[in-house]
């Protein structure tokens, strides 16, 4: 599975400038793109809005949260996205990549695994951050 060069560059971007609140990846022929930027106010429903229903999707999202101390932070979050109703063969291409994929990102700080939307609640994202 080859991994286009935009989506290292994307989220580089992301990264250091912060440029793009979250990203949607995609495998497409045999390789992984970028599916969708969002835009550095968007909030984390728009995130979640952005990931199809029934197909899987890899995605980063940087998520700023305030800790116990009122420090404010930010950690980015790796979601591997598998719904149930997604076909079982996409399921398994996703699953094998996901890994390898993950180490083409430097600077994954959470890994969340979700089949359904309550899987990734922001309240979820939130305890998983502190």
């Amino acid at each position: 599975m080859a991994v286009h060069d935009e989506c290292k560059l994307k989220f580089l971007e992301l990264k250091a400038k912060r440029n793009y609140r979250y990203i949607v990846f995609k495998i497409e022929n045999q390789q992984v793109i970028v599916e969708k930027l969002g835009d550095p106010q968007d909030s984390y429903d728009d995130f979640t809005a952005s990931l199809p229903a029934s197909e899987c999707r890899y995605a980063v999202y940087d998520f700023d949260f305030t800790t116990n101390e009122n420090c404010q932070k930010s950690k980015i979050f790796f979601v591997a996205w598998s719904p149930e109703t997604s076909k079982v063969r996409m399921k398994m291409v996703y699953a094998s990549t996901k890994d390898r994929f993950k180490r083409e990102l430097d600077g994954i700080q959470v890994e969340l695994q979700a089949t359904d939307p309550s899987e990734m609640s922001i309240d979820i994202v939130k305890a998983r951050a502190l």
